[in-house]
């Protein structure tokens, strides 16, 4: 019995001392995906909760916050597959949307002038917001959250080519997103952009 209480108050450190740091990394990464606080919440709590449930499962020493993040898109999933039903593409898919999508670039005028007036952390959120799943989740692992590819795809549990193509076609969404207000805020053309061209 007193071995039983040792090793559950040794978990239960563990858990305190390795898991628990990461819970305002994982809010933002929920927040992300639901756009929504109170979803937000639930989400990170039934994360936190399966995460304790799981932890004998968690190798020490390894990446927890990707741990954590990979329990968390699969709450979030879980619970989009109970409100609606999501379609969800292969590379060979991606990739023919992507071929589809019209790629628009150019030169900037008066880009000093317009960077000025810009405040471009809302029309990214709003921009990012707008991107369907499964490339929303894709761009904020490895543009919002700096992921590497390699990470993104053992998070997403699919192939880094599979990450490729998302990123390839969310990329581009995004890009359509912020080309309006691009050139409401004074850009003649809308170039693209630089957070996401540098992947």
């Amino acid at each position: 019995m007193q071995s039983a209480n040792r090793a559950f108050s040794e978990r239960h450190l563990a858990f305190e001392l390795e898991a628990i740091p990461w819970i305002d990394d994982v809010y933002r990464f929920a927040l992300s995906l639901t756009r929504d606080e109170s979803d937000a919440d639930d989400v990170v709590q039934d994360t936190f909760l399966r995460a304790y449930r799981s932890w004998h499962t968690y190798l020490p020493g390894s990446d927890c916050r990707r741990w954590l993040f990979t329990i968390c898109r699969n709450v979030f999933l879980r619970s989009r597959e109970r409100s609606r039903p999501m379609v969800e593409l292969d590379a060979t898919e991606v990739d023919l949307l992507a071929a589809d999508s019209g790629y628009i670039g150019g030169g900037v005028e008066g880009f000093d002038d317009a960077s000025s007036r810009l405040d471009l952390g809302p029309a990214i959120s709003g921009a990012l917001a707008k991107v369907p799943e499964p490339f929303r989740s894709t761009l904020i692992i490895v543009d919002v959250e700096d992921q590497s590819y390699e990470s993104a795809a053992e998070t997403l549990g699919v192939p880094i080519g599979t990450v490729r193509s998302r990123l390839f076609r969310g990329r581009r969404l995004m890009q359509e997103q912020l080309q309006t207000y691009a050139m409401d805020a004074g850009f003649s053309y809308a170039a693209e952009p630089a957070a996401l061209a540098r992947h």
